[in-house]
């Protein structure tokens, strides 16, 4: 199966990196409204403002290059580093020798906006509410007890440990010393405890094992993250919400997706399909705008729509003039891994938020679940199957209900957990 957009290519890395170079000089003039605008729409996939992402965080990175250096390298930095400057080769081979793909529709002015927004002030941090606990912040538990009243309960209990053995220590000694007992000196260097533990088989023993299980697990966990993209929330060559059109606008996920009903494939939906509504839809409201993404930002998609679509706006018809779009896809299975939409859409009644979660209040699509084997077994062994008004499933639920003594059943009962069901 071909791969549509591999979020995980060095290529987009290295144009994570070169926007990082882009950003990095002053800008007083320039729009930064419209900078944010570029930024989101180019910019987001790889990159936050205040957190590293694929990319490094951007925030405040005007400042390390020449302007005029900069325009050349995002425009085109292949050309730059094959003319020998000096600079351009330090990046290119600090960034593992990775080729930038070239930019140049960017102007100056758009690269200038960029400045201007990633050279803005970080937002004060929100103040957080008087005797409300913030789950999952530093120094606060879930359940509003403060980590270092925790520490400081544990510290006071170890110290006082510490007094009762220097105490019971003191004591012993003095009852040695009331019956004329000699106390023995170890030697208590480093290297005599080293001494003393490799003579303890049994020690050395207890301790191999233990490094062995830790790093067991440690490797195991590591290993098992390998090819698990939950999470990944790439940027499509045209923003579309799923907040605006799943969320707001109530369109069910089934009339893009139409192929999930009946197919194995959930299918791409055709631009045609956009078509739909937006030939009489060439604008957002006001209302539909966010903190994040204004009104013209929106309005702009709709126009790439309908440069995509071929649409001529003013005068009503396709121009016959279409411009591919080149999604990048988001859910991907390995190759090995048979899923089907139609068998859990259509028969299971499967609501599409169980794998992929509140679509509805997404504004960017991510893989909400891990699509992990282990998930989807679970799944299994939790849904009960429908088998209500289904002739298909009748016989067979009546057989195994008697065998298994229960009235529902679970996918996992009915063979769900079977290898060549997933597999083959």
């Amino acid at each position: 199966m071909k791969k549509v957009g591999n979020h995980k290519s060095f290529s987009k890395i290295f144009f994570s990196l070169a926007f990082m170079l882009t950003f990095s000089l002053t800008a007083f003039s320039q729009d930064a409204a419209k900078g944010k605008e570029i930024f989101n729409t180019n910019c987001a996939a790889c990159h936050k403002l205040d957190a590293k992402a694929t990319g490094p965080a951007l925030r405040g990175v005007a400042d390390k290059y020449d302007k005029e250096w900069i325009y050349k390298w995002v425009k085109n930095s292949g050309d730059l580093i094959k003319s020998g400057d000096a600079q351009a080769v330090k990046v290119f081979e600090e960034n593992n020798k990775v080729p930038m793909t070239a930019f140049p529709q960017l102007s100056n002015e758009d690269i200038d906006n960029i400045l201007a927004y990633t050279s803005e002030p970080a937002p004060a941090a929100a103040a957080p509410v008087a005797g409300a606990p913030v789950a999952g912040k530093d120094g606060v538990t879930e359940s509003g007890v403060s980590n270092n009243v925790i520490l400081g309960v544990l510290t006071l209990v170890m110290a006082m440990l510490i007094v009762m053995l220097f105490l019971v220590y003191n004591m012993l000694t003095k009852i040695a010393d009331a019956k004329g007992l000699e106390i023995v000196k170890k030697n208590r260097s480093l290297m005599g405890l080293f001494n003393a533990y490799a003579k303890n088989q049994f020690l050395v023993l207890v301790s191999a094992i233990l490094f062995l299980l830790v790093s067991a697990y440690f490797a195991y966990g590591y290993l098992m993250q390998i090819g698990v993209d939950q999470g990944y929330e790439p940027v499509q060559p045209i923003h579309y919400s799923h907040r605006i059109h799943a969320g707001d606008n109530g369109i069910d996920c089934k009339y893009c997706h139409s192929s999930a009903r009946v197919s194995k494939n959930s299918g791409i939906p055709s631009l045609n399909v956009c078509m739909n509504c937006h030939k009489n839809i060439s604008e957002v409201a006001e209302t539909t705008a966010t903190e994040e993404h204004s009104k013209a930002f929106y309005d702009k998609q709709i126009a790439a729509l309908y440069e995509a679509v071929g649409w001529d706006k003013s005068l009503q018809k396709y121009t016959g003039k279409t411009k591919p779009v080149k999604w990048v896809r988001v859910h991907n299975l390995p190759d090995h891994v048979y899923f089907n939409h139609s068998q859990h859409v259509t028969v299971a009644g499967v609501e599409c938020q169980t794998c992929h979660g509140p679509v509805q209040e997404m504004e960017i699509m991510k893989q909400h679940a891990p699509l992990t084997m282990g998930w989807c077994i679970n799944c299994h062994r939790e849904t009960n199957v429908k088998v209500e008004d289904n002739a298909y499933y009748k016989k067979i639920h009546e057989e195994l209900s008697k065998k298994y003594g229960v009235s529902q059943l679970t996918a996992a009962q009915m063979g769900g957990l079977e290898c060549g069901k997933c597999h083959y």
